[in-house]
């Protein structure tokens, strides 16, 4: 026994019609359906992809049949559209020599350590009683009127024992898939 107050909804010729082109679309090659693009939109698609070439068909057969973006949706589209730095392919007959004269010959190299303290900082750590204090520089650590070259090497130097610096001053590490532990 049907429950329900109104009654079920029967499907529009219109909405048939477009329905069974959406499936057809599905049956399609890629060539089939650059074809089937190039007259929905009157222009060949620079896509050679399956999925991408179904999707813009079937929504363009859909806006069609439904009307399309409401005048305040496509006033906004054109002025997303005519931002210049949303520009995704160089423009036709872009001349990459000339570009490659203006732009930069070399790279910047990254910080060494993402994870390394900013210089002129102090690390504070208390270990068997002993409070321990290491000025940070640039390229350098200062403990007790000595430069090291890491945390480790002062860690080892206090313990005795090799020691993940980092983990010895309770700084956050790594842990290979781009997560921090503290």
């Amino acid at each position: 026994m049907d429950t329900r107050l109104t009654p079920p909804r029967k499907e529009k010729d219109l909405e048939i019609q477009i329905r069974r082109q959406i499936e057809a679309l599905k049956r399609m090659t890629v060539r089939q359906l650059r074809e089937r693009y190039q007259e929905v939109f009157g222009e060949e698609s620079r896509s050679n992809h399956k999925q991408f070439l179904f999707r813009r068909i079937a929504w363009r057969l859909q806006a069609q049949a439904e009307g399309g973006l409401s005048e305040r949706a496509r006033r906004r589209a054109l002025e997303i559209a005519n931002d210049n730095d949303l520009r995704i392919r160089a423009p036709k007959g872009f001349d990459f020599e000339a570009a490659c004269d203006r732009s930069v010959s070399q790279t910047v190299p990254p910080d060494a350590d993402p994870r390394r303290p900013l210089p002129g900082m102090v690390l504070e750590r208390e270990y068997k009683g002993r409070t321990i204090k290491v000025k940070v520089h640039a390229e350098s650590f200062d403990y007790e009127g000595r430069r090291y070259r890491s945390l480790s090497a002062i860690a080892k130097e206090v313990t005795g024992t090799k020691w993940n610096g980092y983990l010895f001053f309770h700084l956050p590490t790594g842990n290979g898939n781009g997560n921090k532990e503290g």
